[in-house]
C-alpha cells in the first residue's frame, strides 16, 4: 500500500490545516512564523513534527490545540471548523477532543499524582468514582502504581512526565499534542518515557502530533513532517 493509499485507509482526519499562517510584530518588523501550513492528522496516526528551535513548532501546536487566536487559514478539529468559534466553544472542543503533553510537566504541586489525573476528568463532568478508577489504571500502566499519592515534588523528572502523559490521556482524546515531551529529561529516561508514551497513545487509539528536534525519536513514529521557514516540507 503506497503512502497516499495508507492515509486514505486511516479515514477522515481528526485535524486538518489548510493555508495556516501566523505572524508577529517585533521591533517594528513583521515576522512570519507560519506561512501557509497544510497538514492532515488521521485517526490513530502518530506524527513527528521535526524542526530546529524557533522554527514554529510550538506555534503550530498552539494553533491545532486552539490555545490562542490570530491565525489565518483554516483549522478543522474533529469535523468542526475552529475559525469563528468563540472562546467558550473552543474550550469545550479542546476539552472534549484534545490532550496536551509539554516539555515541562506543569503538574499542580499541591495535588497528588492521582489527583492531577482525576482533575481534568472532573472538569469534563466524569463522575468522581469513575475518574479515580481511570487515573489509577493509567498511572498503573505507566509503572506508577506505588506512587499514586505522591506529590510532584516527591517524584523524579521521569515520573512527573509520566503523570503528565496520563493526564493528557485521561479524557480519551482523539488527538494528543506533545511539545518536546522528553526534552527536559536525560537520554535514558527520555527514551523510556517516550516508549511508554507511544505505547499508551497506540493502546488508546489516539492520534498524536509530537514536536521534536530529536530525529532518532522522530523516526520511531508513523510519519515525519518537517517544518522549515514556516511551511511543511
Amino acid at each position: 500500500m503506497n503512502s497516499d493509499a495508507f492515509l486514505d485507509h486511516l479515514g477522515k482526519p481528526v485535524a486538518r490545516l489548510r493555508g495556516l499562517t501566523r505572524s508577529f510584530e517585533q521591533g517594528g518588523e513583521r515576522i512570519e512564523v507560519l506561512r501557509g501550513v497544510d497538514l492532515d492528522i488521521h485517526p490513530g496516526e502518530i506524527i513527528a513534527l521535526l524542526g530546529p528551535s524557533g522554527s514554529g513548532k510550538s506555534t503550530l501546536l498552539q494553533a491545532v490545540g486552539m490555545l490562542e487566536g490570530g491565525f489565518g487559514g483554516r483549522i478543522e478539529i474533529a469535523g468542526h471548523e475552529v475559525v469563528g468559534l468563540d472562546g467558550d466553544a473552543r474550550t469545550s472542543l479542546r476539552r472534549e477532543h484534545v490532550g496536551f503533553v509539554y516539555q515541562f510537566h506543569h503538574l499542580l504541586p499541591d495535588f497528588s499524582a492521582k489527583e492531577n489525573v482525576i482533575l481534568p476528568q472532573l472538569i469534563a463532568d466524569v463522575p468522581a468514582a469513575e475518574a479515580e478508577v481511570r487515573a489509577t489504571e493509567l498511572l498503573g500502566s505507566l509503572g506508577l502504581g506505588a506512587r499514586l499519592d505522591h506529590r510532584p515534588s516527591q517524584l523524579s523528572g521521569g515520573e512527573q512526565q509520566r503523570v503528565a502523559v496520563a493526564r493528557a490521556l485521561a479524557n480519551r482524546p482523539l488527538l494528543v499534542l506533545a511539545d518536546e515531551p522528553t526534552g527536559n529529561l536525560d537520554e535514558a529516561t527520555a527514551d523510556k518515557v517516550f516508549r511508554e508514551f507511544i505505547k499508551l497513545v497506540r493502546e488508546h487509539g489516539s492520534a498524536a502530533l509530537v514536536a521534536t528536534h530529536n530525529e532518532r525519536l522522530a523516526y520511531q513514529m508513523d510519519r515525519v513532517v518537517r517544518l522549515h521557514e514556516g511551511v511543511i516540507e
